[in-house]
């Protein structure tokens, strides 16, 4: 056999070796880069896809991540640092999530001129939507319990989180879900992962592709859905590096003596809201920031909250509200492209 046909046959077999390699890879190895995890986390549900060329798995170190991050936020908790600074009314922090989430809420506080407000705590408490969920209305005590709700009685630092007067509380649900999906979205890309979706009691942080190379596509909820059914979702976004939360009152409620009472509760009246706004999502950089907008325009309604959003280039807004005996939808201008109703 001349030289000449003995390389023919050697790159034939080498390159028939480099295909056998490709499509190993492109039929094995990229499906073993896909990762899905979802546990428990909050009182809700986490549902996290990645994609992770070293083929990590990662569920057990985020439930661990996130156990430390309810050690800090949760009010279920009797040892949390939100539970210990409830009961003595002062706090020295231990772990990093604390100060954060006060600079956030200082801010929208502001912003909304306290619709947005964590010292609601014993409102909720009181109307029956705490930890200690009660099928009763405390309406007799709003007034004397508005005399302890007010984000101007907490004085913090960089450090320490004291109250400036007793029985005042704090209660971080309406913020703390969307925190902990950036504390998540932040530990993988410290792993140098670029594609990611996470997802914690449907508040949503986005980054890069899913596994077929598109956006990740999230679904927002028919706030009629449960009721009336129809479609499920009433719209679909494509998102990529953005964050979005959805508050509607059609989620949580209880009915008693024939009215409904939303658990969205107004820190400026200390009565639950009742108006036409369903359901108010709103997309951010972070999860955080849109976590605690999206509360804040159940409380407002619907003109305020498109004010607010319209003065804000940090945020933009899908919201779903009642007309008549139909639905409604008013979308930002900036993220009308992405959105499929």
């Amino acid at each position: 056999m001349s030289n000449r046909t003995k390389n023919i046959i050697y790159s034939i077999v080498l390159f028939g070796l480099m295909g056998t390699v490709w499509l190993y890879r492109q039929y094995y190895g990229e499906k073993a880069i896909h990762f899905y995890i979802e546990g428990q986390t909050m009182g809700t549900t986490y549902h996290i896809k990645y994609i992770d060329q070293e083929s990590r798995k990662l569920k057990e170190d985020i439930d661990e991540l996130l156990k430390t991050f309810n050690q800090s936020m949760s009010t279920y908790i009797p040892t949390s640092e939100i539970s210990r600074f409830n009961k003595g009314g002062n706090l020295s922090y231990e772990l990093p999530y604390f100060y954060p989430v006060l600079e956030k809420s200082a801010e929208v506080y502001k912003v909304t001129d306290g619709a947005f407000d964590p010292t609601v705590m014993p409102l909720v408490q009181a109307w029956g939507f705490g930890p200690a969920r009660r099928d009763s209305l405390a309406t007799q005590k709003v007034d004397s319990l508005l005399d302890v709700v007010g984000f101007d009685y907490i004085e913090y630092n960089e450090q320490s989180v004291k109250a400036a007067k007793p029985n005042v509380q704090l209660d971080f649900s309406a913020i703390a879900k969307g925190y902990g999906a950036d504390v998540v979205a932040d530990y993988l890309k410290g792993l140098g992962i670029t594609n990611y979706m996470v997802e914690i009691g449907g508040e949503v942080v986005c980054k890069g592709v899913n596994e077929n190379k598109q956006p990740w596509r999230i679904g927002i909820d028919n706030p009629l859905y449960n009721e009336k059914g129809g479609e499920r979702a009433s719209a679909i976004v494509a998102l990529d590096d953005k964050a979005i939360a959805t508050s509607g009152n059609y989620r949580n409620f209880y009915i008693k003596d024939g009215k409904k009472y939303a658990h969205t509760i107004d820190p400026r009246t200390g009565y639950p809201v009742r108006h036409s706004l369903l359901s108010a999502s709103v997309f951010a950089k972070d999860c955080m920031t849109a976590d605690a907008y999206a509360t804040s325009f159940m409380v407002l309604g619907v003109d305020t909250a498109i004010k607010i959003a319209d003065e804000n280039p940090e945020i933009e807004v899908l919201l779903i509200y009642a007309d008549g005996d139909s639905l409604s939808v008013h979308i930002s201008e900036g993220i009308k492209p992405f959105i499929t109703l």
